[in-house]
């Protein structure tokens, strides 16, 4: 088993009121650090042969063509390992993991998706046969809008559920908290995404919390093993890589906008994080981006 404390818990750029985030680009380079966060996400890839998965304590390289469903908090990553292919394909889809009421998953008509979401806690990986059928569609949600998206995208997940020749990839699964539904966490969690442009001192959100600052300070590192200041950074790095994607805003505007006082701080934390530049960043995850 992977040293938990030192993966990366991943701060996405979905914010409370998206619904999805689509990644499509092609790319020469897949190295994805191990990293864990609390959404759905769904990687498709074509043209990997020979890329390293991890997910859990699974380990494996796949072949030419991937469809993977990793649950929440569950741990994963891509090496490039032996793939020699510099036009890799790949789309990730990413989802709250409570877009899905227990009250709507709990309907029989749910009932294979909910069983694949339960499942998906392990990682589930899909057939060759299921991905390639899957793929032209797959393909073609990035340009989809709304409730088109929606209902595709639920098509594709039931479709998904009742294919043959899944895998489970992990013998175990991690634990983590879900800070998001721990109550005191939520409240500074829902503070923070309101006021992240702001200046935020720990004095504020100490408050917020009803605590001291040194009883939040240390409640903080336990239920995110990180300390406000570098949380807080998460937060707002998340937020820029978004935008840095998404708008044509300049750099230094977005560094201002997400909450940092000046842009050279921003460019050491946001590399630190991402280990790119802010512009190597808007240049490698050139492509479709889409937030619905």
């Amino acid at each position: 088993m992977k040293n938990i404390s030192k993966i990366h818990r991943e701060i996405t750029p979905l914010s409370m009121e998206d619904s999805f985030l689509v990644f499509d680009r092609v790319k020469d380079n897949f190295d994805f650090p191990i990293h864990y966060h609390p959404e759905y996400e769904i990687n498709f890839i074509q043209n990997g042969k020979g890329v390293k998965r991890v997910v859990g304590d699974h380990i494996e390289e796949i072949d030419d063509v991937e469809l993977v469903l990793v649950g929440p908090n569950l741990y994963h990553g891509w090496e490039m390992n032996k793939c020699k292919n510099k036009k890799i394909h790949e789309i990730t889809i990413q989802f709250h993991n409570d877009l899905f009421t227990e009250s709507l998953l709990s309907r029989r008509i749910m009932a294979s998706i909910k069983d694949m979401f339960n499942r998906s806690i392990h990682g589930i990986l899909f057939s060759k046969k299921t991905a390639n059928e899957l793929a032209e569609r797959i393909v073609k949600l990035s340009r989809l809008d709304g409730m088109d998206y929606f209902l595709e995208i639920i098509s594709i997940l039931q479709d998904m559920a009742n294919s043959r020749n899944q895998r489970i990839l992990s013998t175990y699964t991690v634990d983590y908290d879900k800070f998001e539904d721990d109550d005191k966490m939520k409240v500074v969690y829902e503070y923070v995404q309101k006021n992240f442009s702001e200046k935020i001192t720990l004095d504020d959100v100490s408050k917020v919390a009803a605590m001291s600052p040194v009883s939040f300070n240390r409640f903080i590192k336990k239920r995110t093993g990180k300390t406000f200041v570098n949380y807080l950074n998460d937060i707002r790095v998340g937020y820029a890589a978004r935008w840095l994607v998404e708008k044509d805003s300049s750099i230094s505007e977005i560094a201002f906008r997400t909450g940092f006082n000046n842009i050279a701080n921003f460019n050491r934390i946001f590399k630190s994080l991402k280990k790119i530049t802010p512009s190597q960043y808007r240049d490698e995850f050139y492509g479709i981006k889409r937030i619905l």
